[in-house]
Parts: structure tokens; C-alpha cells; sequence
């Protein structure tokens, strides 16, 4: 199978698949059921589970799984054959339909930020049949939600699915207003752009940081980073050259829609990108990915991390969410057309994603709040902790003399021409603002707040969520207007008098901008912990319930379950650190050391021969490895200290303000250390060693 048309989705019971396999009468249910996002008839269950299971066995597969998205971040699966026992002590293969609808996987060790007790083990998983089954290590993988014994969600799925409805609905209703009544269904699509570091596993299996955090504790920058900019879109070395093309075939089996691939701006570091799509399926298919990143790594001896910030001195890695509407008759929200001054569809859902980003600056925060990715937001490689949307002068222009009432000089459809012998290109209506957390980008709007191993589900329930809440308001004004196109225009100019504030289009990583947005008041939420709270207030909650996608009940879960892993990961970070310098850092410190005093003596007893060198050296490590010692010793302290506080919010701040603080403290002295003790003391590969040696 060496055609890419043959090669693609072949591991996907997709459409062609069931139209194949399936009566034509069920095929059209189930067909019916995915496009317009209704309930599954139970009727069909058993036929579709019949022709699901004799397609993956023809394809090798001998189990099936319930394929979801606990609240770890990552998938989970549960293996059960197709083996069924005959009376004459042979076997069948089976599969019912009441087991593709509901599984039952013990949820007694998934986080669920008390909805459950422990001894409560019960928890079921539920068939998304808008999401293909596909097959995967020779088991049929059905995704699913998962949801506690009382209903409440358990994943990542659930809330997306309810998002995705609450939008549907809202959107509807706006389009309807503008006479598209043959529209049924509004669909959210989403294509994020995944970042990822590669390097050595033998070097990788030399850092127990790398190992047991996926990110380097320690480690002083080499004489190259990325500031010669020649990594960037560089040619592909060889060997990363060869993992791309695998892991485009093996994501292209699953259905996934891989696209693009290059050199990311710092080295080691890369980046895939795939084409829109749903975004239930959307989010499926990134959790493929970065497993597949992951599996296809080793096959290449190589190691994927998808730490936000693995590399101290170097970018991280995001993922950045390209969100967009669209109808099921080809209506795209966004796409401004040649002339946006006479698109009102498209002036008023800009106007409504303005007001939902303004109004909800702290769920969109609390969408990308972990421990990973509060060191690289801010971190001048990335958009800064502090929401804006970046329009361009064109779009703003046009917003804001409707907010003023005057004419707009539409200037789109220019040209550019920059030699004679190369043909004109048409200039868009936006630029690119590559400092912006929010920027729109010609017919969708591109969020790059997102951790690069975050699920991209949260930031979807939060987008669909707040702009179906803004879409409500703005339709239920439009459906008692009197005269429609100038309460649209009343729309957008309220919506410019009271929001714009969010509204830049310049560098988001300048000092400037961090006035600049405190003076309009901005929120500025740094960290998680200061994010986070924010969750449980009473607006928040009203909206949520208010849309059915998530529970007062669910929200205050989801807030604990982050705040526990945001401790959790801080406090197996400070264990590793603890650990690499009381065995390895210290011990090869005074090691050199020791070896400096002895050339000392050695030149003292020769005499004649000057030893300020190595005095200078003695005096500068004893000090450094006093420091660390005693910084460790506090660190252990304050790490117990912190796990004997059971309140979830207090003990995460304490990791936050004492516990990475000292870390920080500890890692100065170490680096220091390392750039003058020789590579045959220091125990752990150098920066220099994991960017540059692929």
C-alpha cells in the first residue's frame, strides 16, 4: 500500500467503510445521527457493532477497547477480545451492540476531584459515533465519553460534545436571522498546530529530569541557542527527516489529517500540523498524535518531548488552536470575503468573539493553566499570560467606524508586486502577530496560549461555551428588533464602546504592552494559581450550567483535579531535583574539587609555580556546592512542609512561591558549577548535548 490515497484512513471505519459494510438503511441512521449530532438509535447497535467487528478482524485485530480522555491529559483504554466460548469448548468471535454503545472501566484511580468516593469504582464509557472507531496495535479503538456512576463527567470529551451543542444552537439561530434556513447543523472546526522537541534517547536516558519530569531541571546554555534563527523552517536532518515521513504514514492510516512539518525556531525542536476538522474529532486525533509522536520516536532512537518548557534559554512549545464556524451548507462564519464592510454575518461573529474574549479573559487563562506552561507564557518567545485579540489595522479600522458611524474605505484586494518576474500576490486583510495570544488569520481565529501537552478539549468548551453565550444575547436582541440591519449595527458599535479594550495589534511581548493592558485593565493571571480560582465564580458557573456543559459540581472538580496535579508535578520535580543533587551534583562538585586541591599542593610542593587559577576555582565551587547543599536541604524541608497541608489551593500556591522559587535558587548554583567543572566530572549530557546532537 504505497499511495498515500490508498494508505490514508485505512485503519478508520469511516464513511466509505460503512457505506460498504453497512445495510442501506443504517448506513443513512447512523449517517443522519453523525451530521445532524443526535442520539444513536439503539436499533442500529447490534448491525453496526456486527460489521465494526468483522472489518477490524479481517484487519488483525483480535480485541476492542473503549478509547477515552480521563482527566490525566492523556487516553486510556481497557483490552477485551472478541472471544466468546461455544459449548463444544471452541470459540466465536463477537461483539454486541450493547457493548460498542457502553463500556464499564473501574474508575477508581482517575481523577475525579470528589464526584466519587474511592471505594466507588463504577464508572461507563459511552460511544461518540461522530468520532470514527479506528484500529490501532491490532485492537479496534471506539472513542468514547466517560461519565461517573451519577452522570457527571469524568473526561475531556463530555463538556466538548455539550460545547459543541450549545454552539450549534446558538449559531443556528443567528444564521437563521440572515434567511439560511436550509442550514440544520453549525459546526465548530479546529486544526492545532502541534510543537514538539526530539533528542538522543541515549542522551535522554542519562537525565533522570528529562525522565522522570520532561523537562530539564538543571543545565547551563552552550555557546549556540537559536538566536542565529537558522533553525527556523531549516532543512530537515536526515534522521528527523525519516521520523516525520513514518509518523506522517502511521498518522495518515489512522485518518489523521497530517499536513505540514518543519523546523520549529529552536533546535531540536519541530513542528506538524494537520489539516481543520471537527473539532470532537479534532481533539482525537491531536491525543493520536502525540502518542504516535511518541511510538515513532523510539523506532528512530529518539526521545518526543512535549513539555511546554523542556529547554531553559531556548522557546518552548505550544499548540496552537485554529478555531472556525461553519455551517453544513459551506458557510463559513470568518471568511470575511472581498468586501467585509458588506458581510454583516461575519461583522457581527467577529463582534461576538471581541465581546466573549474581553468578558471571559480568565477562562481562556484557566484553559492553558499548568505547571508546564506557566514558565512559557511571557517567557518572550511566546504570547504573554495577559489575553488580547490582534484583528490588523484593516479589520480594526472597519470595526471601529461602525463603533464611530462613518464610511469605511474598503482596502482589501490589494496587491503586491516585488519583482517583475514574480507574479503578484494578493496582500491579505490581516498580517501575521506571531506576539499575539488571539489573532485572527484571514477566516479563523488562532489562540496560542495552548501548552503543547495539553488536551486541546478545555480551550474548545471554553471558545464554544462563551461565544454561544455572547451568540444568545446577540440573537435574542435580533429576533426583537425592529429594523435588523441597524441593530446590527447597534451590536457592533456597543459591542466597540465596551470591549475594544482587548483589541492590540502591536508587539505583546514588549514592557510597553504590560502598561499598556494594566492602564485598559487587563487581567494579567501569571500563574495557574492565580488563574485557576477564577473558575468557580458565580458568572462562570451560570454560563456553564446555563448551556448544559458543565455542573457547578463538575466545575469545582475540574479546579481541584488542576490544582492537584499542578501540585503533583511541582513536587515530583522538587523530589528529582533533590535527588540529582544529593547523588550526582554535589558528590562530582566536590569530587573536581578535591582533584584542584591536590594540583595545589602538588605546585605548592614544586614550588615556583603560581596556583591562583585553581585556588580562584577551589574558593568558587566550595562556595556554589555549600549553597546547593544547603538550598537542598531546604528544599526538602519545604516540600514536606507543603505535602502536609491538605487544603488544595494552599498547597499549590506553597509549591508556587516557595518550593519553585528554591528550585530556581538551587539551579543558578548548579549551572554556574557547570561551566567551569569538566564534562569528565559533570555527571549529566550538556544542553549542548541533547539540542545538537540528532
Amino acid at each position: 500500500m504505497n499511495k498515500v490515497s490508498e494508505l490514508f484512513g485505512s485503519n478508520v471505519f469511516n464513511d466509505s467503510v460503512m457505506k460498504e459494510r453497512l445495510p442501506e438503511d443504517v448506513y443513512e441512521i447512523l449517517k443522519r445521527t453523525i451530521k445532524e449530532g443526535k442520539g444513536i438509535d439503539s436499533s442500529i447497535a447490534d448491525t453496526v457493532a456486527s460489521a465494526m467487528k468483522d472489518w477490524a478482524i479481517e484487519k488483525g485485530a483480535t480485541h476492542y477497547t473503549h478509547w477515552f480522555q480521563p482527566l490525566t491529559g492523556i487516553t486510556a483504554e481497557k483490552h477485551d477480545s472478541f472471544i466468546s466460548p461455544t459449548d463444544d469448548g471452541h470459540i466465536i468471535m463477537e461483539f454486541s451492540g450493547k457493548e460498542l454503545i457502553k463500556g464499564e472501566p473501574d474508575a477508581s484511580s482517575f481523577p475525579s476531584g470528589g464526584l466519587r468516593a474511592t471505594f466507588e469504582a463504577r464508572g461507563y464509557t459511552a460511544w461518540d459515533p461522530s468520532s470514527f472507531a479506528f484500529i490501532k496495535d491490532e485492537t479496534l479503538c471506539i472513542p468514547t465519553a466517560f461519565c461517573s456512576y451519577y452522570g457527571e463527567a469524568l473526561d475531556q470529551k463530555t463538556p466538548l460534545l455539550r460545547s459543541m451543542e450549545a454552539i450549534n444552537k446558538q449559531a443556528l439561530r443567528i444564521v437563521k436571522l440572515f434567511g439560511h434556513n436550509d442550514v440544520k447543523h453549525v459546526n465548530v472546526t479546529v486544526g492545532p498546530e502541534q510543537e514538539y522537541f526530539l533528542v538522543d534517547k541515549a542522551m535522554y536516558d542519562k537525565r533522570p529530569d528529562l525522565l522522570y519530569c520532561s523537562r530539564t531541571l538543571i543545565g547551563a546554555m552552550p555557546p549556540k541557542g537559536q538566536e542565529m534563527d537558522d533553525h527556523y523552517f531549516g532543512v530537515l536532518k536526515p534522521r528527523v527527516a525519516a521520523f516525520m515521513r513514518e509518523l506522517d504514514r502511521e498518522l495518515w492510516k489512522l485518518g489523521v489529517l497530517a499536513k505540514t512539518e518543519h523546523n520549529e525556531a529552536a533546535p531540536a525542536q519541530h513542528e506538524l500540523a494537520p489539516i481543520f476538522t471537527t473539532t470532537n474529532i479534532a481533539a482525537d486525533h491531536n491525543q493520536l498524535t502525540m502518542e504516535m509522536m511518541k511510538k515513532t520516536a523510539l523506532k528512530h532512537g529518539l526521545v518526543c518531548i512535549l513539555h511546554e518548557k523542556p529547554y531553559d534559554g531556548v522557546n518552548g512549545s505550544g499548540k496552537h488552536n485554529n478555531w472556525s464556524l461553519s455551517t453544513d451548507t459551506g458557510i463559513n462564519f470568518l471568511k470575511p470575503g472581498k468586501e467585509p464592510d458588506k458581510n454583516p454575518l461575519f461583522l457581527l461573529t467577529l463582534a461576538a468573539v471581541i465581546k466573549a474574549v474581553d468578558a471571559h479573559q480568565d477562562l481562556l487563562r484557566i484553559s492553558v493553566a499548568t505547571a508546564g506552561n506557566d514558565h512559557r507564557l511571557g517567557a518572550n518567545e511566546a504570547p504573554p499570560a495577559i489575553l488580547s485579540i490582534f484583528l490588523g489595522e484593516e479589520l480594526t479600522a472597519l470595526m471601529e467606524s461602525i463603533e464611530n458611524g462613518k464610511r469605511h474605505d474598503n482596502a482589501t484586494g490589494e496587491k503586491m508586486n516585488m519583482a517583475d518576474i514574480i507574479p503578484s500576490i494578493k496582500k491579505d486583510n490581516t498580517d501575521r502577530n506571531r506576539t499575539s495570544p488571539f489573532a485572527f488569520t484571514g477566516n479563523k481565529f488562532e489562540f496560542r496560549m495552548l501548552g503543547s501537552a495539553s488536551s486541546i478539549s478545555d480551550t474548545n468548551v471554553m471558545l464554544n461555551t462563551m461565544v454561544a453565550d455572547v451568540f444568545e444575547e446577540f440573537a435574542d436582541r435580533l429576533e426583537n428588533a425592529k429594523d435588523f440591519e441597524d441593530e446590527i449595527n447597534k451590536i457592533i458599535k456597543d459591542t466597540m464602546d465596551n470591549h475594544k479594550r482587548i483589541i492590540f495589534n502591536g508587539d505583546g511581548y514588549s514592557e510597553e504592552w504590560e502598561k499598556e493592558a494594566e492602564r485598559r485593565g487587563l487581567l494579567n493571571l501569571r500563574s495557574t494559581v492565580d488563574a485557576l480560582p477564577l473558575l468557580k465564580s458565580e458568572d462562570n458557573i451560570k454560563m456553564f450550567e446555563h448551556h448544559k456543559v458543565l455542573s457547578r459540581t463538575e466545575i469545582n472538580s475540574r479546579v481541584d483535579i488542576i490544582l492537584e496535579n499542578y501540585a503533583k508535578t511541582i513536587h515530583i520535580e522538587a523530589l528529582t531535583l533533590i535527588d540529582m543533587m544529593n547523588r550526582e551534583i554535589v558528590p562530582a562538585i566536590t569530587s573536581y574539587t578535591n582533584q584542584l586541591c591536590i594540583a595545589v599542593l602538588n605546585k605548592n610542593n614544586v614550588g615556583g609555580i603560581s596556583s591562583t587559577v585553581e585556588r580562584e576555582l577551589i574558593a568558587r565551587l566550595s562556595a556554589a556546592n555549600k549553597e546547593i547543599y544547603a538550598l537542598t536541604s531546604q528544599l526538602k524541608m519545604a516540600v514536606a512542609s507543603a505535602e502536609r497541608t491538605t487544603d488544595v489551593l494552599e498547597k499549590a500556591q506553597m509549591y508556587h512561591d516557595t518550593i519553585l522559587k528554591l528550585m530556581g535558587d538551587i539551579r543558578k548554583y548548579a549551572d554556574s558549577a557547570e561551566c567551569v567543572v569538566p564534562s569528565s566530572y559533570w555527571p549529566y549530557p550538556s544542553y549542548g548535548d541533547l539540542l545538537f546532537n540528532i
